[in-house]
């Protein structure tokens, strides 16, 4: 409330970065978003690296991220995020709209998941939502624990799909899982993913190991296929590795 005769209280706007590799694409979002008096976007990222460094920085209100960036994909800023306590709300903007790419966000901390297509009027209601702490997902509004809940009830209903016909299972990868994948995807070795992480080179195997198990393919070109398909990684990265690499010390 204002004192007597003085000016009117106006509401804080909505701070935003805007995080995509395709700099028409932010420039278009940009221009759009800011048609809304109540929004500002206070910087762009083309990179995962570039997205954890602005908002480190900037503290914006909303972060709307592309799940495939270069290095680091949406999935993975968004852990880090959450890892560190970082108070913005995330939603990932992603042309895959599937159910299991929408587990792995919302479990990787995502306030919202909403594909590219969305029509304008419900990105913006989203934003507004998840603004003020509450969590989207289909166009439903959740609270933390209904958030919770509704990824228990995933995680049970994906651990019981798939059949030996359909050549897929869909078990959800663990949080580290779907980290050595992204990096065994871009052709990184056991080795490699093991400094890369800093852990040791068994436990890679024995992450590569249930990886494999769980989406019911033989090697790790396979896995990479499967990564690319369900878009954890972006066509320029995928650079699947040799057969032999099963087979490396």
């Amino acid at each position: 409330m204002t004192g007597q005769g003085g000016p009117p209280e106006v509401a804080p706007k909505i701070r935003m970065i805007i995080v995509d590799d395709h700099s028409l694409m932010r420039g278009g979002l940009r221009k759009l978003l800011e048609l809304e008096p109540e929004f500002i976007v206070i910087g762009e990222a083309g990179t995962g690296e570039e997205a954890l460094a602005l908002t480190r920085q900037l503290a914006p209100d909303v972060v709307l991220l592309d799940i495939n960036l270069p290095t680091l994909n949406g999935l993975e800023v968004t852990a880090r995020l959450r890892a560190e306590g970082n108070r913005a709300a995330v939603i990932v903007l992603t042309a895959y709209d599937q159910t299991e790419q929408v587990f792995h966000a919302m479990r990787a901390g995502a306030a919202a998941y909403c594909p590219k297509g969305i029509d304008p009027e419900r990105l913006f209601d989203v934003i507004r939502k998840v603004a003020t702490g509450a969590y989207v997902i289909d166009g439903r509004v959740y609270t933390a624990r209904g958030v919770k809940e509704w990824l228990d009830r995933q995680r049970e209903a994906l651990s019981g799909a798939g059949t030996p016909e359909d050549g897929e299972r869909h078990v959800p990868l663990s949080p580290r899982e779907m980290e050595i994948l992204r990096h065994l995807t871009r052709g990184l070795h056991n080795k490699a993913i093991a400094q890369a992480l800093g852990i040791s080179h068994q436990t890679v195997r024995n992450h590569i190991t249930s990886i494999l198990t769980k989406l019911n393919v033989r090697g790790r070109t396979g896995a990479a296929v499967i990564a690319l398909k369900r878009g954890w990684v972006s066509a320029d990265e995928f650079n699947p590795p040799p057969e032999n690499a099963d087979n490396e010390d």
